[in-house]
């Protein structure tokens, strides 16, 4: 046997032209995985300054504290008006004239 004639029977065969690149695969991307999901970990033990997390803690808002916020709101006069789409002029959509809207902001 050669050599040209074993690397021409290793290039035929099916378990080492398509099984052992699938297991690199496989075990390759259980490392890197690994890799990844313990950056997501090593994220969590990160700590915030104090001063930035006291000031988070102090803004907290509830789902109760808006209830009351709205709650006496009147919403007999309320009108759906559809958002524009990025190729419509959003204030010709919506009702409002273009002109007075340009003497407003000179």
């Amino acid at each position: 046997m050669s050599v040209h004639s074993v690397m021409r029977s290793l290039r035929k065969n099916k378990t080492l032209r398509y099984g052992v690149p699938m297991l690199l695969l496989i075990v390759g991307g259980s490392f890197g995985l690994r890799e990844f999901s313990q950056i997501r970990y090593d994220a969590v033990k990160i700590k915030i300054d104090p001063e930035l997390e006291k000031k988070l803690k102090m803004n907290k808002v509830s789902l109760e504290s808006e209830y009351e916020k709205i709650k006496d709101s009147a919403f007999d006069d309320w009108k759906n008006i559809r958002g524009p789409r990025p190729w419509e002029d959003p204030d010709l959509l919506q009702g409002r004239n273009p002109e007075i809207l340009k003497t407003k902001t000179t």
